[in-house]
């Protein structure tokens, strides 16, 4: 059986991506080949040459991501921090720009032993599981209102714990109740919250209006509906000089900073920007 050039394959999975319109075609291509041979990304230039049926398994997972399925549905899962949380059916699929938004919570208790996090809106549980990985020492909570995502981040809970993990502290509840964690109010040095964001009417990507849960990608007065319930039980939670991190719409940032100001307990407000210098998420201290 004659090898075959796997740059050649990559080239040609890159070109029907990008006919497609799927925004990154050569990462993708990239991501798809290295899932199928079980290899890093990075070390795909150290397999030149690959077996036949090694091109066909790619071509089949990039005919099926240039119908715009989300490449993590075809492989299975979502990279965040140092772990990967499995996705499918029924769960929002973890983006790169929440990267930042574990970055900032992780900074935020470095230093102090025994922190306790609460990862609002956990969808997979990504972002509370890649606390948990990074801080064995947290305590780590994490709540949604939606039994399908539930279903998942315990499944996600489960197999990070079996990898030796600190479990984290699942809970149904929905931020627009006041009495959840009521039992944490002034204990909490960190809440992170990767809300629904996206004002309803917005035109997304097929990869999103195909496959995300509508209830986790939209949200109503322009897109600010759950978002301000996070502020109001972060301003609840959160111990003095404890800190919170809401990621938002690029849309949002003369929307978003001005609710965390206007809640007295809360300082030091700040917006980011993400990767692409878009405003993603803001900060603030409990006073």
């Amino acid at each position: 059986m004659k090898r075959l050039p796997l740059r050649l394959a990559l080239l040609e999975a890159t070109r029907q991506l990008d006919d497609a319109g799927v925004a990154s075609p050569r990462t993708d291509a990239e991501l798809i080949a290295a899932h199928v041979l079980g290899v890093d990304r990075g070390r795909l230039p150290l397999v030149p040459l690959v077996d036949p049926p090694v091109v066909e398994a790619i071509g089949r997972i990039v005919a099926e991501r240039a119908k715009r399925v989300p490449l993590q549905y075809l492989t299975g899962y979502a990279v965040l921090g140092d772990i990967a949380v499995e996705v499918g059916n029924g769960v929002f699929v973890p983006r790169p720009e929440t990267e930042l938004l574990l970055d900032w919570g992780l900074r935020q208790i470095k230093g102090r032993e025994y922190p306790v996090v609460v990862d609002l809106c956990t969808g997979s549980g990504a972002l509370a599981l890649a606390v948990a990985h990074a801080r064995p020492d947290a305590v780590v909570y994490a709540v949604d209102n939606d039994p399908h995502a539930l279903a998942w981040a315990r499944h996600n809970a489960d197999r990070r714990a079996e990898a030796g993990d600190t479990p984290i502290r699942l809970y149904t509840g929905d931020v627009t109740d006041d009495t959840v964690f009521a039992e944490l109010d002034g204990l909490v040095d960190v809440v992170l919250c990767n809300p629904p964001y996206v004002p309803e009417g917005t035109e997304v990507p097929p990869e999103v209006a195909d496959f995300d849960p509508p209830q986790a990608v939209f949200a109503a007065r322009g897109g600010l509906a759950v978002i301000r319930h996070v502020v109001t039980m972060a301003a609840r939670l959160l111990r003095r000089g404890g800190g919170v991190a809401i990621e938002h719409d690029d849309t949002h940032a003369r929307a978003v900073p001005p609710l965390l100001q206007a809640r007295r307990v809360l300082t030091d407000v700040a917006d980011h920007p993400d990767l692409a210098g878009r405003p993603r998420f803001v900060t603030a201290r409990r006073a």
